[in-house]
C-alpha cells in the first residue's frame, strides 16, 4: 500500500514537473513559499465628517471547511463553518504618537463543542490594542500586538487560524529598508467566553534584523529567548526553562530563473534539570519561467527538526516551534508541527492571470528519530511514543491542491483540497485515519477615513 501510494504522489509531481518545463529567465515572488500571504487591497471609503486623525478598519472572513477524519478519527465527518470578523479603530493625536485597537469574533458553527479548539473560537474579545510611539525611522509599540518575522516559521501570527496570534508587550522598531526589532512580550491565550490574557510575566524575548542592502539576498539574523518560570522535566523534577534559539533566514535570487530560501537555527539551554541540544534547518528551490503561459514556477523542499532520541540522559533534543504559523508547511491538512520530523516536497506555482494563482504540491513525511513522539500543529503529542520506539520513521505522504482569486480587488476567494495518506505503521497502529479536507473561503477587508483612501 505504501509503496503504490508513493509512487502515485511521485508521478503526480512528476507530471506537474513536465507540464512545467521548459523552465526559464527570471525568478518570480511566490505567493506560498511558506505561508499563504493576503491578496488583495483594503477597499477605502470616504467619511468626509471623520477627524482626519482618525481612521477605522473591518475584516470580514467566512471559510467553510469539510473533513473526512476530523482529528484523524473514524467515522468522524466533519462540516462546519468558520466566521471571523474583525475591526480596528487608529487614532494619531500627534506626530509622534499613533493609537490603535482592535476587537474580533470568532466562531465555529457547525462543530460540536467538545471538538472546538482554542484557536476556532473568542466571542468578542481584544484582538490588538496598543501604542506606537516614533519618532524618524524609530518606533515603540507597547501593548497588544502582532509578531512575525521572516516566513513565520517560528514566530508569526498563524492568520489562517481563526482566532491568529498576538503577544502582549513591547517592540522597539529601527530602521526602514533595514530594520532591527528587538522586544519582550508573552503570548495571549485565548478564553472564548471571557478577556483574554498573557501568563505571568513576559516570558518570550529577542532580536530580529532584516538586511537588504546586499543585492539580490535578504539576510535575517535573529537570536529568540524562551524563558517560562515553571515546567517540570521527563524526570518530574520542576524548575524554569531557559532556551536560546539563534538562527538565519536567507532568501535570493539566483542566475537563470533560481531564487532560494534557506533557514537554520539552533537550540540550546535548559529544561529544569535537562539540557536542551535541539535545532531545525529547511532550503527551498526554486525555478521559474515568467515568460510561459501561466508562468510556472517549480520547487522542492526539504525540511527538518530534531527529535529527543534519548541517547543521552539529562538530554532534551526535541526542538520546540516557538509560535509559527503552520498552515500549510507539511501541508493542507495540518496535521503535524515542526517537531521530529522530516518533509520532503515539490510544489508548482502557477498564475494563469493576476487575480488567479494556482499551487499543487506533493510531500512525503517521516520522523526525525523514532524514540521520541508525534507531534501536532499545535506542538501537543499526536501519537506518543512506545516504549521501544517506533518501529519505521514513517509518518504518510500528502497531496494538496489549492488556488486563490482576487475580484475587483477587493474580495479574495481562496478554496483547495488536501489529502493525507495515514498508511504508516506508526499511524495504523495508533488508529489514526486517511483524512480529506476541503474549503472555500471569502475575504473582505475595508477602511474608513475621511479621505477614502484604500490599503495594500
Amino acid at each position: 500500500m505504501f509503496s503504490s501510494r508513493r509512487t502515485l504522489a511521485v508521478a503526480v509531481s512528476l507530471l506537474a514537473c513536465t507540464l512545467a518545463a521548459p523552465l526559464s529567465v527570471l525568478a518570480q515572488k511566490s505567493i506560498y513559499i511558506d505561508y499563504p500571504q493576503k491578496k488583495g487591497k483594503t477597499q477605502g471609503l470616504e467619511w468626509t465628517a471623520l477627524p482626519s486623525w482618525i481612521t477605522l478598519d473591518m475584516e470580514l472572513r467566512q471559510r467553510t471547511e469539510g473533513q473526512t477524519a476530523f482529528s484523524q478519527a473514524l467515522n468522524a465527518d466533519r462540516d462546519y463553518q468558520l466566521s471571523r470578523v474583525r475591526g480596528g479603530l487608529e487614532v494619531r493625536p500627534s506626530s509622534w504618537l499613533t493609537a490603535y485597537a482592535q476587537f474580533h469574533d470568532t466562531h465555529a458553527l457547525g462543530l460540536p463543542l467538545h471538538t472546538v479548539s482554542s484557536n476556532m473560537r473568542d466571542t468578542f474579545d481584544l484582538r490588538q490594542g496598543y501604542l506606537d510611539l516614533h519618532h524618524g525611522p524609530v518606533h515603540l509599540l507597547a501593548g497588544r500586538q502582532e509578531l512575525k518575522f521572516g516566513g513565520e516559521r517560528l514566530v508569526g501570527i498563524s492568520d489562517w487560524t481563526n482566532n491568529s496570534r498576538t503577544f502582549d508587550g513591547f517592540d522597539l522598531r529601527i530602521g526602514n529598508r533595514n530594520r532591527v526589532d528587538v522586544f519582550t512580550a508573552s503570548v495571549v491565550t485565548v478564553a472564548p467566553t471571557s478577556l483574554d490574557k498573557h501568563g505571568a510575566g513576559l516570558t518570550f524575548h529577542g532580536i530580529d534584523a532584516s538586511i537588504v542592502s546586499i543585492p539580490k539576498v535578504h539576510i535575517e539574523p535573529y537570536l529568540f529567548i524562551k524563558a517560562i518560570r515553571k515546567v517540570t522535566s521527563a524526570e518530574n523534577i520542576a524548575g524554569s526553562e531557559l532556551a536560546w534559539t539563534p538562527g538565519v533566514d536567507i532568501e535570493g535570487k539566483l542566475p537563470a530563473g533560481f531564487c532560494y530560501n534557506l533557514n537554520a537555527a539552533l537550540q540550546r539551554g535548559s529544561y529544569s534539570n535537562d539540557g536542551i541540544r535541539s535545532g531545525q534547518a529547511y532550503g527551498k528551490l526554486f525555478y521559474s519561467a515568467t515568460k510561459l503561459p501561466w508562468k510556472p514556477r517549480l520547487g522542492a523542499e526539504v525540511d527538518y527538526a530534531t527529535g529527543n532520541n534519548h541517547a543521552l540522559a539529562g538530554r532534551w533534543s526535541t526542538f520546540d516551534q516557538l509560535y509559527p504559523s503552520n498552515h500549510n508547511a507539511f501541508g493542507l491538512t495540518d496535521i503535524f508541527g515542526y517537531q521530529n520530523i522530516r518533509q520532503e516536497r515539490l510544489n508548482l506555482d502557477l498564475l494563469p492571470t493576476k487575480d488567479l494563482s494556482i499551487l499543487v504540491q506533493g510531500s512525503f513525511l517521516e520522523m526525525a528519530t523514532t524514540r521520541d513522539s508525534v507531534y501536532t500543529s499545535s506542538g501537543s503529542a499526536l501519537i506518543k511514543v512506545p516504549t521501544a520506539g517506533f518501529t519505521s520513521d514513517h509518518l504518510g505522504e500528502e497531496f494538496d491542491a489549492s488556488a486563490k482569486y482576487v475580484w475587483h480587488n477587493y474580495v479574495v476567494a481562496n478554496i483547495g483540497v488536501g489529502h493525507f495518506f495515514a498508511d504508516s505503521p506508526a499511524m495504523v497502529n495508533a488508529k489514526k485515519y486517511d483524512n480529506t479536507l476541503a474549503y472555500f473561503s471569502l475575504v473582505y477587508r475595508y477602511r474608513v477615513d475621511k479621505r477614502g483612501e484604500e490599503a495594500n
